[in-house]
């Protein structure tokens, strides 16, 4: 069984080790910084390039004190490379029969010494792979995995498995359990010393697949997701600092709780923003009833707004006559019709058509010159297609097309829906849709959240939406139809992440199946991988909070956990007065380390505020660090979704329920508040506990 070896020496090398490497890492720092590049910069525009990539470079070699530099040693039972590394001093003998194979040491970063051998392995390296996949059944060459404990940045104790050895039999890691339990103070932080087999895999797979993650609450599908990104960003560097990674989240309380991850892991460059953020091209100024966004987030919309872009196209009553000097040029009807034809069937972007119509006209007008006899040259054509009768007939067969103004005319005009739409709304869904205050512009519309996502679609059909190399999507369950086709668009020519649980799927529209999401996204097929071993939410509640799924997720397996906690759990009915049994649940739980999240429905949050600021209970909004000094966080059910806290009070379930539009909804948004502890849950009630909890 892995044993936790205190004994000085071996300890003490270690530690000369990681002082070390830190030493290392600080010169491998000083080179950058010292670097001359007046030699070497051609340009203004190459020293700007030069002194942005050592500035970049400067950031990713910093040294965070209470970061672990290395948390895992291999000792390989044979050579595999040839001077890549070798044991460090005085560790020769440990290993089994003699010291015959190498050894590595796996943290979040490569560094290497002033010859430029390496003294830390990268996480993402090959060699580093079967720290997290070797077992006892299949060792992979691996004779010892050593995994490291810290206090505070400091070494303290090491913990060995020999994986070849019969004798030893398999046995839970207590380094491994401390860290996974360890207190959540501040924004997320990686797992890159806890990564599970199952969870390293979805982290490689390969950049041109996109795979999707279903996930139970604490199963680490978030973290996998961006280690994930960390790992391509390694494995295939060139190719998306050319095209670009990006994260989505739910809101910006989320990212900013994960925002430390990948700058711990040494990446800087990977964008970030929420559904809403990306389609930002009007201002919000309204939210829609239920209904009215459900259908607005309806895959049939797309077809309603192909239909809208392209009503304009007409088709052309007389020639277009051009006048070059003495002599004209005509363009009869029944060409121009050929040509227009032609570009509606092939489906190209409106924008993109309507560019091309004018050289079309051109070219049919140099065709005809070649026959009088004449020889135009390129240059001719490029005249011809901004001749003012070209221009006039493009404008009025093809006129160009303002994605706002068009869905707001298709909002607010019964008569142009009903045409755009005969045949895929119906005549109670197009009311549905239609603004009750059209207002009068663009600019005094009251757009809706639905809105701007219709708007991003019209524009995707006039001018095609650029693509990156990869897109993590995270509560991908949460999203409309529409909103995946918003997503897809942005990796169109990429891959994707996608990860979610239908089980906490709480907006109208939320997805029933993955394969539907992944077919809306773009990706249809791609592998979906299902965790359900969860680390962060103990046994106990999470068994609890599994008796919902039957009624929110019939076809979900309920999670498990590897964290065994008795007492993790209390539920009390509370027959006075509600608010100040919670404020001291809140005192209670204060008193153990780490950070507590107090979680009620959205109507309840600002009396449990004054309560709470007439205790004397600083409290925090979510998305605000927790510090040592206010590790309290009130936070409303809408808000709670991937957040996690050592300890969480949750306020009068039945409420939490009752504040969503239908029972499954509502059932769902208590399930996420029921997931969000790591250490001990309490439930505090006055009213029925929903039946579904037993």
């Amino acid at each position: 069984m892995p044993a936790t070896t205190p004994t000085t020496d071996p300890l003490q090398r270690e530690r000369d080790h990681l002082a070390s490497s830190r030493a290392a890492l600080r010169a491998m720092r000083e080179d950058v910084e010292n670097l001359d590049i007046s030699d070497v910069t051609g340009t203004w525009v190459t020293a700007i390039v030069l002194n942005k990539q050592i500035q970049a470079r400067i950031a990713a070699l910093a040294d965070l004190a209470h970061t672990p530099l290395f948390f895992g040693r291999l000792d390989y039972l044979h050579a595999i490379s040839e001077g890549l590394s070798s044991p460090p001093a005085g560790t020769e003998g440990e290993l089994a029969g003699g010291g015959s194979g190498e050894s590595f040491y796996i943290g979040r970063r490569h560094v290497h010494d002033a010859l430029g051998d390496p003294m830390v392995i990268d996480w993402r390296a090959p060699v580093s792979q079967p720290f997290y996949r070797a077992s006892r059944a299949d060792p992979l060459d691996v004779e010892r995995r050593r995994r490291f404990g810290y206090t505070g940045g400091e070494l303290t104790a090491y913990e060995d498995e020999h994986l070849t050895d019969p004798a030893e039999t398999d046995s839970a890691s207590a380094l491994l359990a401390a860290e996974i339990e360890k207190p959540r103070v501040g924004p997320m932080r990686d797992i890159v010393a806890t990564i599970q087999p199952e969870q390293d895999e979805i982290v490689r797979a390969d950049v041109g697949g996109t795979i999707c993650v279903q996930g139970a609450p604490g199963t680490g599908k978030t973290a996998v997701g961006l280690h994930r990104v960390a790992y391509l960003l390694y494995a295939h560097r060139e190719r998306l600092a050319r095209t670009g990674t990006l994260v989505i989240g739910p809101n910006d309380a989320f990212l900013s709780y994960i925002e430390q991850v990948l700058p711990a892991l040494g990446e800087l460059a990977v964008a970030q923003a929420t559904v809403q953020q990306l389609v930002a091209h009007v201002e919000i100024r309204a939210e829609d009833d239920p209904e009215a966004a459900r259908l607005k987030g309806d895959a049939r919309m797309a077809e309603v707004l192909r239909r809208a872009v392209r009503s304009g196209i007409t088709l052309p009553t007389e020639p277009c006559v051009v006048v070059r000097g003495s002599r004209r040029w005509r363009v009869p009807v029944h060409e121009l019709i050929a040509i227009i034809e032609e570009l509606k069937v092939r489906e190209i972007r409106y924008g993109a058509a309507r560019e091309a119509l004018p050289q079309r006209i051109a070219h049919a007008v140099l065709l005809k010159m070649e026959q009088g006899g004449e020889a135009p040259d390129d240059r001719v054509q490029d005249a011809v297609a901004r001749n003012a009768q070209v221009k006039a007939t493009v404008k009025e067969c093809w006129p160009p097309v303002d994605p706002a103004k068009l869905v707001h005319r298709l909002l607010s005009e019964p008569q142009f829906l009903a045409r755009c739409a005969d045949g895929i709304l119906d005549e109670d869904e197009q009311r549905a849709v239609l603004r009750t205050e059209p207002g009068r512009s663009v600019r005094t519309a009251l757009w809706t959240p639905a809105d701007a996502v219709l708007v991003d679609e019209a524009t995707d059909l006039v001018q095609r939406t650029a693509s990156l190399g990869h897109v993590v999507l995270d509560e991908a369950q949460d999203l409309s139809p529409m909103q995946y086709r918003a997503v897809g668009r942005r990796c169109s020519t990429g891959s994707a992440t996608v990860l979610g649980d239908l089980a906490q799927g709480t907006t109208p529209w939320a997805t029933a199946s993955w394969s539907d999401a992944l077919h809306h996204l773009g990706k249809p097929g791609s592998h979906v991988e299902e965790l359900t071993k969860g680390f962060r939410v103990p046994e106990e509640v999470i068994a609890y909070a599994s008796r919902l799924l039957p009624a929110i997720a019939p076809g979900l397996a309920p999670a498990t956990s590897i964290r065994d906690l008795p007492g993790s759990l209390a539920i009390s009915r509370i027959d006075d007065d509600l608010d100040a049994a919670v404020v001291e649940a809140c005192r209670k739980a204060l008193t153990q380390e780490g950070s507590t999240g107090l979680i009620a429905a959205d109507a309840r949050i600002p009396r449990l505020a004054a309560a709470l600021d007439a205790a004397g209970l600083p409290h925090l909004a979510p998305g605000t660090e927790t510090t040592a000094e206010a590790r309290l966080t009130l936070v409303p059910a809408s808000l709670a979704k991937g957040l996690e806290y050592d300890y969480v009070v949750l306020d009068e379930p039945a409420a939490v329920v009752a504040g969503e539009p239908d029972e499954r909804t509502g059932l769902r948004r208590l399930y996420v508040a029921l997931t969000r502890a790591v250490s001990g849950l309490a439930v505090l009630h006055t009213l029925p506990l929903p039946e579904q909890l037993g």
